[in-house]
């Protein structure tokens, strides 16, 4: 019974589940069925929508509000959520920038944001806090939203750099998207943060870009630790890639943290990330955020960039925000530059200002011009008068055209050159107690640069009017033969009274008064007393008077007698008496009285000296250079100069110098004579003395040529001006012939100077070697080795104009010729030498020696020269060198450097001269047999193929140097390996240019900026979200619409294809 009763239960229990499971299988046919019937009708719909999405034409917000509408009347979301993502893939796996992708893109993040609420006035939005305040409550994000972000975030991870740079960027755009007032959930928010800082270190440039962009609403600039901030100040100082470094420029947000790299984004190496980041500082950083030498930098270098673009955004852009904010006011924005210490600056940014205003407007902005149009002597200041000389300058340079408004904004020659004369009068001479005292100091200093501008102003006179140039030539050499005058203001006032005086010989005669003046000003003496003479005087006054008496009792007796013949006689002789009194008495007042006599003292006090020099050496300057040495220099060399060079105080002996130096320039045989002394004054004397012989020396090496010394060497005995070390080292170099020995000389001092401690000394010498080897005065590989070796030595890293002028020289050297070609080539194999067996303890030891081998050999190419040789079958410089790297190669074949030069022969131009390919190949082949490494091996025989079709091979050179670089070379280089590595071969066949940062960079020149532009990094990239470059020429309409049928993507055919399939 109990039995039974248990097999009934167990019965009922089986009906019970079996209609259960019956039941639930309806119900999953039932929902299955349904979910058939939605999937296939919202299949259409999505299906349709990213289809017509496609096409650019199409009105997207009709799209994204016809298909919000279908997706608001689903009550289940999800079988939508998954049918959207799938046909969004279809787009995210495509890389290439594709016009229907991008569509697709922009129709999803449109999509995807209109979910979200419309923007609220402020006071709904504050009264929406309030409300949320008391509720504590919490909006939520569209469900919708919330899936696209997790979806995107759990992609960005993916094997595919295409699905990684789509996902970036639909973030970027739905972030981007949004409202101002949008906010998104705190985990969703920590979620996107930390996506996108893992892929702004991503291997590709499109994702940082796109990764950058997209944390562009992420960054918060009041935290100092913001990570997002710490990841764009990583990037902009080290990413590779330009178009990188701009998109973090034009979204980074400003603060104290950030504008320092800001500022330094504007001497980047690529022409659009310093254009870009002056935009910036434009629109976002207020001219008060910056200090004074932040804005004098910043204008000084934009105004004078290199590159068109970059000047016109200074100009066009950055001034006029900065007048904007300070309502128009040029005088004040001078104010903010301190002109008195950037008096250039400020001249280039007036006269861009001025550039960019008619001519009646520049009349408005005049300064405060007195009916004399000139500025009273009270309200002169360093701005005002700054702004008074470039406005005149300005419209002096208009010529003709300038002349009438010119009349309108300065005075006659005539009172202009009074008012220059009382101003200059006024101008105090300090004691040396005041000297002490700062303020008085200060005044001084600003009386001085004013007067300096008005000296300048001195150019823009009309002195065609003879009465008004005469007035102007008395004033400047009274004031150059004043004693009182600054000795700051000499130079300038020299300068402008030559100018005024055409004809050297006169130019010669007034300097060397105005010199005499000076050094001679005439004096007035008192002679002493003669004592002894003055004594005779009296004795001899005293006998007259004494006769005198006697006669007049004489005369008295005769009378009284009556003898008045004798009375007549005695009379006459009182009369004679009386008149050599007179004259005694006469000749005593003159004695007694000190005569003032006008004679002529020299002076010889250093100011005195050096204002004398300051004249003489303008004078040479001004000289032409034909006009040969007469009695009055020769006179000035003799009394002034000579002497001066032994003076005791450095700055006349400089001077002296200078004047020697320039002197010299205008007569062979005064070089030979005082060549010797230039010599060694530039060894024994203090470093600037030393920089101003060796300039010297410099201008008449490459005037007259060492030639000189032979001639000089002939009557003078050559002089051993090295060290005692280096003199043991270059014994046995030195030539029996004393001309030789005198050059040999020459060369080892300026090399030495390369190896000197003291910066100004090397960066001179290492100028004027380069001159002395680019105009053929000098032709070494060895010294050429050195000047390779000092750019990229560690230690001239903070030496800018060593670095810029080697940097131009190179290029301009190695191009000018073949010969220099083969210089440089020479000098390969011991510059590679010199840093392989550099030291641990060399700065050399830190530099990339395959830096400087791209160097040399993109030195050498033969495409790179100006004009190249027509001949083809000509052996060029490059096969040279092939055959100098393979015999190293085969001297040691185990050596470190086999690898760089197996690597380095890949990269040269060769010839298609049989006899050249034959001698390569034999070489080659012996090689192979001999070297072991593998990586050696398999560039050997990579060369040894290429060499067997020379046609073949010029053709790919040619084609190498003409072609631009593949954009999508990742893409192509994983579909066919060898077109890869064809293409890379190509991108080291572009001429180079090569521009100093840090380590140098191998960029394209002549003709090839674009591809120098795509060469810097292996990707391709691109700037979207990012301000345009510089604009490239545009292709016809008829071109674009052939390029765009021809890469034109259409995503239906791989949406139907799975449709089909499934």
């Amino acid at each position: 019974m109990r039995v039974q009763t248990q097999n009934n239960k167990n019965q009922k229990e089986e009906a019970a589940s079996s209609r259960e499971a019956e039941e639930k299988r309806r119900r999953r046919t039932s929902l299955s069925n349904r979910k058939v019937k939605m999937t296939a009708d919202n299949e259409m719909e999505i299906k349709e929508a990213f289809q017509r999405a496609q096409k650019g034409h199409n009105n997207k917000a009709k799209l994204v509000a016809s298909l919000k509408s279908r997706y608001n009347k689903l009550e289940d979301k999800t079988v939508f959520h998954e049918e959207f993502v799938h046909y969004l893939k279809y787009a995210m796996i495509v890389y290439k920038r594709e016009p229907t992708v991008e569509n697709v893109i922009e129709f999803v993040a449109r999509f995807a944001t209109s979910f979200q609420a419309p923007p609220k006035a402020e006071e709904e939005e504050q009264q929406q806090e309030d409300e949320e305040e008391e509720d504590e409550e919490v909006e939520e994000d569209h469900p919708f939203l919330s899936f696209i972000f997790n979806f995107l975030l759990e992609s960005h991870k993916a094997s595919s750099h295409a699905v990684r740079f789509r996902a970036c960027q639909l973030i970027n755009k739905l972030l981007g998207s949004m409202a101002e007032n949008a906010q998104i959930d705190d985990d969703l928010f920590d979620h996107i943060h930390q996506a996108m800082l893992i892929r702004v270190t991503d291997k590709f440039p499109n994702v940082r870009i796109q990764a950058a962009l997209a944390m562009t609403r992420l960054q918060q600039p009041k935290d100092p630790e913001c990570p997002t901030i710490n990841a764009y100040l990583l990037i902009l100082d080290n990413d590779s890639n330009a178009e990188v470094r701009r998109a973090v420029l034009s979204c980074i947000a400003m603060s104290p943290q950030t504008l320092p790299k800001v500022l330094k984004r504007t001497r980047d190496i690529k022409e659009n990330v310093r254009k870009l980041a002056y935009q910036v500082l434009a629109e976002k950083v207020h001219i008060k955020a910056l200090t004074i030498a932040q804005r004098v930098i910043l204008l000084q270098q934009g105004l004078h960039d290199s590159s068109e673009a970059v000047r016109e955004v200074v100009c066009d852009s950055l001034l006029p925000a900065w007048l904007l904010r300070l309502e128009g006011n040029i005088i004040d924005l001078l104010h903010k530059l301190d002109v008195e210490n950037c008096a250039q600056t400020a001249l280039d940014t007036l006269k861009a200002i001025f550039k960019g205003k008619p001519s009646e407007e520049l009349l408005q902005d005049r300064v405060q011009l007195d009916n004399r149009k000139l500025i009273p002597v009270d309200s002169l200041t360093c701005e005002s008068v700054l702004y008074w000389r470039a406005l005149c300058e300005f419209i002096n340079a208009k010529g003709d055209e300038g002349d009438e408004i010119l009349e309108q904004v300065l005075a006659d020659a005539a009172t202009y050159a009074n008012y220059l004369h009382g101003y200059l009068r006024a101008v105090p001479v300090l004691s040396e107690e005041q000297r002490a005292d700062f303020n008085h100091l200060e005044l001084v200093m600003t009386k001085e640069f004013v007067s300096q501008q008005l000296i300048h102003l001195i150019g823009c006179l009309d002195t065609n009017e003879e009465g008004g140039r005469k007035r102007v030539l008395a004033v400047l050499q009274e004031m150059l033969a004043l004693p009182q005058t600054p000795s700051s203001l000499v130079s300038l006032l020299t300068e402008k009274l030559l100018a005024l005086i055409s004809d050297d010989h006169k130019r010669i005669q007034t300097v060397a008064e105005i010199i005499s003046d000076v050094r001679e000003p005439i004096m007035e003496a008192s002679q002493p007393v003669d004592e002894i003479k003055s004594r005779r005087q009296q004795v001899k006054l005293a006998e007259v008077k004494v006769r005198i008496l006697e006669a007049k009792q004489t005369l008295e007796d005769c009378i009284t007698a009556q003898e008045f013949s004798r009375a007549a006689e005695l009379k006459d002789s009182i009369t004679e008496l009386e008149n050599n009194r007179t004259q005694i008495n006469q000749e005593m007042a003159e004695i007694n009285q000190p005569a003032d006599k006008e004679i002529r003292s020299e002076k010889n006090d250093p100011e005195t000296l050096l204002r004398c020099l300051t004249m003489c050496a303008e004078l040479l300057k001004q000289m032409t250079i034909k006009t040969r040495i007469g009695p009055t220099i020769s006179a000035l060399m003799s009394s002034l100069v000579l002497p001066s060079i032994a003076n005791a105080h450095p700055a006349v002996r400089n001077m002296a110098v200078v004047c020697l130096g320039t002197c010299t320039l205008h007569s062979k045989e005064l070089a030979k004579a005082h060549m010797v002394l230039l010599l060694q004054i530039a060894q024994l004397d203090e470093v600037r003395i030393r920089i101003s012989a060796l300039r010297a020396i410099i201008d008449l090496l490459l005037l007259f040529g060492f030639q000189l010394l032979s001639e000089a060497a002939a009557t003078q005995t050559a002089l051993s001006w090295q060290s005692p070390d280096r003199q043991e080292e270059d014994a046995p170099a030195v030539s029996e012939d004393k001309a030789e020995d005198t050059a040999q000389s020459i060369l080892v001092m300026l090399s030495e100077f390369l190896d000197s401690e003291v910066s100004d000394l090397r960066t001179e010498t290492a100028e004027g070697l380069a001159k002395l080897m680019y105009t053929g005065r000098i032709s070494s590989a060895k010294m050429l080795s050195r000047l390779v070796l000092l750019w990229y030595n560690p230690v001239t890293e903070d030496d800018t104009r060593l670095r810029h002028c080697l940097g131009v020289f190179f290029q301009l050297y190695a191009r000018e010729s073949r010969l220099h070609q083969e210089v440089v080539e020479e000098s390969f194999l011991p510059t590679v030498r010199t840093l392989m067996n550099a030291p641990a303890t060399s700065p050399l030891a830190e530099v990339d020696i395959n830096n400087v081998v791209e160097l040399l050999v993109e030195l050498t190419r033969p495409s790179a020269l100006i004009k190249p040789s027509t001949n083809t079958e000509e052996v060029c410089v490059h096969d040279y060198l092939a055959v100098r790297m393979c015999g190293e190669m085969l001297k040691d074949p185990t050596a470190p450097e086999v690898r760089l030069y197996a690597k380095t022969l890949s990269n040269l131009e060769l010839s298609r001269d049989d006899t050249v390919k034959k001698d390569l190949q034999s070489l080659l082949q012996q090689l192979v047999q001999v070297v072991k490494d593998r990586v050696c091996l398999q560039a050997l025989e990579k060369m040894l193929n290429q060499l067997v079709d020379s046609r073949e091979q010029a053709e790919l050179l040619i084609a190498s140097a003409l072609q631009p670089l593949d954009v999508n070379a990742d893409e192509a280089a994983t579909e066919d390996p060898s077109k890869s590595a064809k293409r890379g071969n190509e991108r080291c066949g572009v001429t180079g240019v090569f521009v100093c940062t840090g380590q140098r960079k191998v960029c394209a020149a002549k003709g090839g900026r674009k591809t120098s532009r795509r060469a810097e990094s292996s990707e391709e990239s691109d700037g979207e979200n990012v301000p345009e470059s510089v604009p490239q020429v545009r292709p016809s309409r008829r071109a674009k619409i052939a390029a765009l049928e021809k890469t034109k993507l259409d995503l239906n055919t791989l949406i139907n294809q799975e449709a089909n399939v499934s």
